[in-house]
């Protein structure tokens, strides 16, 4: 027996201010959570990524080396891919060449076609251009490149200090990946 006025609501069939405030705040913290796994995750997928294309970059740096006897002479991101698909020698002097790339496999700075564009630069996940250099000072005590990404922060400082070697202390450059270490 229903003691109620017909057409009238029970008090039970409805849910109170403090109850919808509670599963908004627990629905608002779940996606918050959700967010977050979601950019981290993002952010590992790019640092592997970045380290999937140092090491294909490295290989046709050392391939580079066995067909000319010598790195690419460069600090030059676009005559380091110049070099990579085959344009350019040791010494920046023109040659026709092999490409040592898979250039479909990496992305350039404006969807530049390095084949087409002699001023093409490869960019690491973040959109930033992969760093580059050998012998481009005197002395070069360095053994062999350098080759890096700025990483996720995008910033570097004092990219090489004397003799050719990257400034590892610089606390901007902790992030920095690197090929060949």
């Amino acid at each position: 027996m229903d003691l109620a006025p017909r057409g009238a609501i029970s008090a039970r069939a409805a849910f109170t201010l403090l109850e919808v405030l509670v599963v908004i705040t627990l629905l608002a913290i779940l996606t918050g959570i959700v967010i977050s796994i979601g950019r981290r995750a993002s952010e590992s997928g790019k640092v592997a990524r970045a380290k999937a294309e140092l090491a294909t970059l490295a290989a046709a740096l050392e391939t580079y080396r066995r067909v000319y006897g010598d790195y690419p002479r460069t600090a030059e991101g676009a005559k380091l891919v110049q070099a990579l698909v085959g344009r350019k020698g040791p010494t920046d002097q023109d040659i026709t060449g092999r490409s040592l790339l898979e250039v479909v496999r990496f992305t350039f700075a404006a969807s530049a076609d390095p084949i087409s564009d002699p001023a093409a630069v490869l960019v690491d996940p973040w959109g930033q251009p992969y760093v580059y250099a050998y012998r481009t000072m005197t002395p070069w005590n360095n053994s062999s490149y350098v080759l890096y990404s700025v990483g996720p922060d995008g910033s570097d400082f004092s990219r090489l200090l004397a003799g050719g070697f990257p400034d590892a202390s610089n606390p901007a450059n902790l992030d920095n990946i690197h090929a060949n270490r």
